[in-house]
């Protein structure tokens, strides 16, 4: 593997994945949701930065090309499932949780099967979109555990918290939506290898 910036920025995210669960292992709350809010909110502007940097610099790379999507999936996996945690199980998030956790594995194993044939299933500019509104859903959803914390001390972060959870969910109804027809169009331009 080449050392480029691009490609540097990918691991780096890859790596801060664990990370956002680690802070709840290490630090007491609120502290974690704020550091673990920090740290997913870098990763993911660096999801922004490795692949313009690739493509303006010309450092375009098969591993870079095969790291970011994992470090993608890795971000909002393990994020999910830290907020599934500290949200008590909450069916308004876990429906739209389980749906884009779902897509992401069924996708990489699609594109596990078709091996040399997956480039079929190049990242569409709708799933770039999906991904900045699972990334934008996360990042608010982070801050809501981070705001009831600090509500315990000054009940008028209750309201923010309120607030601030209800646009999560409603951003991460609107990530599962187009995880699930991103989704559907990867697994009909796969049907004709599926044999």
């Amino acid at each position: 593997m080449t050392w480029t910036l691009p490609n540097i920025l990918t691991v780096l995210r890859l790596i801060a994945a664990p990370g956002v669960a680690i802070m709840f292992l290490y630090f007491a709350r609120p502290l974690a949701d704020w550091f673990a809010l920090v740290l997913f909110v870098v990763a993911a502007v660096t999801d922004f930065f490795d692949g313009y940097l690739a493509r303006a610099w010309k450092q375009e790379s098969k591993i870079g090309a095969m790291l970011d999507p994992i470090a993608d999936k890795a971000m909002v996996v393990i994020a999910l499932m830290v907020i599934t945690g500290f949200s008590g199980m909450d069916p308004w998030f876990l429906l739209p949780a389980t749906v884009i956790m779902f897509r992401e594995v069924f996708v990489s194993g699609l594109r596990e099967y078709l091996g040399d044939t997956a480039g079929l299933l190049k990242v569409t500019n709708l799933a770039k979109w999906k991904t900045t509104a699972q990334m934008f859903a996360i990042a608010i959803l982070f801050s809501t555990g981070a705001l009831r914390y600090h509500a315990i001390k000054a009940p008028a972060f209750e309201t923010y918290a309120s607030a601030s959870w209800w646009i999560g969910v409603v951003l991460l109804w609107i990530a599962a939506a187009l995880t699930f027809v991103t989704g559907m169009d990867y697994f009909r331009k796969a049907m004709p290898y599926l044999k």
